[in-house]
């Protein structure tokens, strides 16, 4: 019997690990389609546009599933989520891009699993292995080390704004990490953005492009996958992987998002991968695979 319920548990976690990579593989293309999509639209209609966009996508989502609602009692963990996740996090990185490249923009995701983790320890309680926070310093120095060598341009106001943008992302993970666990990931972000629409297709109206005939079609594009993947799809698969996997274990595969992002980035943006990058990248996959077994 022991050695069954360890089976199912393995099984749980690996399910929670596969979830949370394609949540961060699809969390990757983020900063550099808001950067292209930064060429034709304000930052504010970025923010709030994308947002609105989700939430509607989640109001045909949850009318054709017809799921629970949550109760009042989780009205402020709704909140502090949408707070994080649709409001300040996008909102400070389309803030901070206008300032940097998607790459040096990439890099400060690292510093990404050590903010969820920390609110995983204050929101849901969970207390990980000193060798799992070892691992995890680990990751977050070779990417900042990494920064610091001046491979991703030069920092600026921008470098303030990606650090506010992550810690409050990571607040807003843990949060709706945590209701993941009641009510399902998708269910969350579904609750979490018609929360928000009101607000967010308020803004996004005010800041409608005055000039849409204008935008390209690839800005348009980056548009529609900011809003679509970024902001709904990838949730629905990163808060269903940390609801199994574990807040702070599963948040480890973060340190990997900033290296898909420089290929995308490389490919969309033109922006270059040299060998730092490629040993960097193995570094840290090795100190995620050290982190996912300390956890």
């Amino acid at each position: 019997m022991p050695d069954s319920l360890d089976s199912q548990l393995a099984d749980t976690r690996l399910r929670g690990w596969v979830n949370g990579l394609v949540g961060v593989i699809i969390f990757s293309g983020s900063l550099p389609m808001t950067r292209l999509a930064l060429g034709g639209f304000d930052a504010m209609f970025i923010t709030f546009g994308r947002a609105a966009v989700a939430g509607l996508l989640a109001i045909v989502l949850i009318l054709v599933i017809h799921p629970p609602r949550p109760g009042l009692a989780d009205l402020k963990g709704l909140t502090i989520t949408a707070f994080g996740v649709v409001v300040a996090f996008p909102l400070l990185m389309a803030l901070a891009l206008q300032h940097m490249t998607s790459a040096r923009g990439l890099l400060f995701m690292a510093l990404l699993p050590m903010a969820t983790a920390i609110f995983g320890v204050l929101r849901a309680g969970e207390r990980p292995k000193p060798l799992f926070w070892a691992f995890s310093l680990m990751g977050c120095a070779c990417v900042m080390g990494f920064a610091a060598t001046g491979n991703t341009g030069q920092g600026s106001v921008g470098d303030l704004e990606m650090i506010g943008a992550v810690v409050l992302c990571g607040l807003g993970y843990a949060e709706g990490a945590v209701l993941a666990r009641r009510y399902g990931g998708w269910q969350v972000i579904c609750w979490v953005l018609i929360l928000s629409l009101p607000l967010c297709l308020g803004l996004s109206a005010l800041w409608w492009p005055a000039h849409p005939h204008a935008i390209t079609w690839a800005e348009w594009g980056a548009m529609g996958y900011v809003s679509v993947f970024s902001m709904l799809v990838g949730f629905l698969f990163w808060y269903r992987g940390m609801a199994l996997g574990g807040i702070a274990a599963v948040g480890q595969l973060q340190l990997l998002q900033p290296f898909f992002g420089f290929i995308l980035a490389a490919f969309m943006l033109g922006e270059t991968i040299g060998w730092p990058v490629i040993l960097t990248t193995t570094a840290v996959v090795g100190c995620v695979a050290g982190a996912r077994k300390a956890a």
